[in-house]
């Protein structure tokens, strides 16, 4: 039975130490940064390593947005433009994320954190300004669908976030815990309104949010209240993972966050840093996958299919022709 966590590990190689802890805990997946890459051979490597250690194909996750926020670069991965710079339509944006899943199941990556969902505002803090596909919830929802139903064609999964919307929020959660004042009436009908479109996605990402209306005190990811609207009024019905428990947003020792996390309705905990004592005490108060958590981990893994056969080239070139071309509609 596997973990209900999503765990890092410290470096480009698999150490020893990792590797029993990960087959002692079993967690459900992991997730890569920058500190796990040197080169194509060494990534795949690492990647077959992380599987084996837990004896199944487990995912294997990162953030590749695009532009800012982008793990894999060049010569493994193109150089993305952020999502508020991309051009040519919605075609664009699906070409886009079908030739990124081509580029990261070549390193044996089946999973990344993308598209972002949340819809931008005059409250949006600048760290996610960029990353974000527009001001308007409609047009916020078709360009994130083109997105994921890109990756999905690639054989890549993808995690829409941060639910249920991080874009009224007024801090960057990495380092410091938003707040979201709006009243609901305004975020039903605004920031909320791109997730309940895209409810029937596989896999999402709670925010280090605390939204007032709702709950004042915690945010999003160890709040019942917020995430039983999150499963209830929005629909949202797949895998919710935990945004990385180890930014500043939240209080704790990590084993209290994981446990909040899980308590209030993350099915999964992430947890990034690949700090060994920090992930025993994750995987110690994550507990494990049963009942209807397991239930959304069998439904995310049953949406990884094989990648469809294409032209690559073909659609590098469509994708050249299109993103000179102004606009996203």
């Amino acid at each position: 039975m596997s973990g209900a966590m999503i765990l890092g590990c410290a470096g480009p190689r698999l150490t020893t130490d990792e590797a029993r802890f990960f087959a002692r805990t079993r967690p459900w997946g992991f997730i890569l940064f920058r500190r796990n890459v040197e080169d194509g051979a060494q990534l795949r490597a690492l990647c077959a390593d992380l599987r084996a250690s837990v004896g199944w194909e487990a995912p294997v996750f990162v953030d590749q947005e695009g532009g800012t926020v982008q793990r894999l670069r060049p010569p493994l991965a193109r150089d993305w433009p952020d999502a508020n710079a991309q051009r040519g339509g919605l075609r664009a944006i699906w070409l886009r994320h079908r030739l990124m899943a081509a580029e990261l199941r070549a390193m044996g990556i089946d999973g990344n954190c993308a598209p972002v969902v949340d819809v931008a505002g005059p409250l949006t803090h600048p760290f996610l300004q960029r990353r974000i596909w527009g001001d308007d919830p409609a047009q916020v929802a078709a360009r994130a669908r083109a997105a994921a139903e890109g990756l999905l064609a690639g054989g890549v999964l993808p995690v829409i976030k941060h639910l249920p919307g991080h874009g009224a929020a007024n801090a960057d959660s990495h380092h410091d815990l938003p707040r979201c004042p709006l009243p609901l009436a305004e975020l039903e009908a605004r920031d909320f309104a791109a997730l309940r479109a895209l409810a029937d996605l596989p896999l999402g990402m709670s925010a280090h949010v605390v939204f007032e209306a709702l709950d004042p005190h915690a945010p999003a990811t160890c709040s019942p209240v917020v995430l039983a609207h999150l499963r209830d009024a929005l629909d949202f019905d797949g895998l919710l993972m935990s945004d990385d428990i180890a930014m500043n947003a939240l209080a704790g020792t990590m084993a209290e966050r994981a446990a909040g996390a899980r308590a209030a309705g993350c099915d999964i905990v992430l947890h990034c840093s690949g700090d060994l004592d920090e992930m025993a005490a994750v995987a110690g108060a994550s507990g494990v996958l049963e009942g209807a958590a397991l239930r959304r981990a069998e439904a995310a893994l049953a949406a990884r299919r094989a990648p469809e056969s294409v032209d690559i080239a073909a659609l590098e070139a469509e994708f050249e022709t299109l993103s000179g071309v102004d606009g996203l509609t």
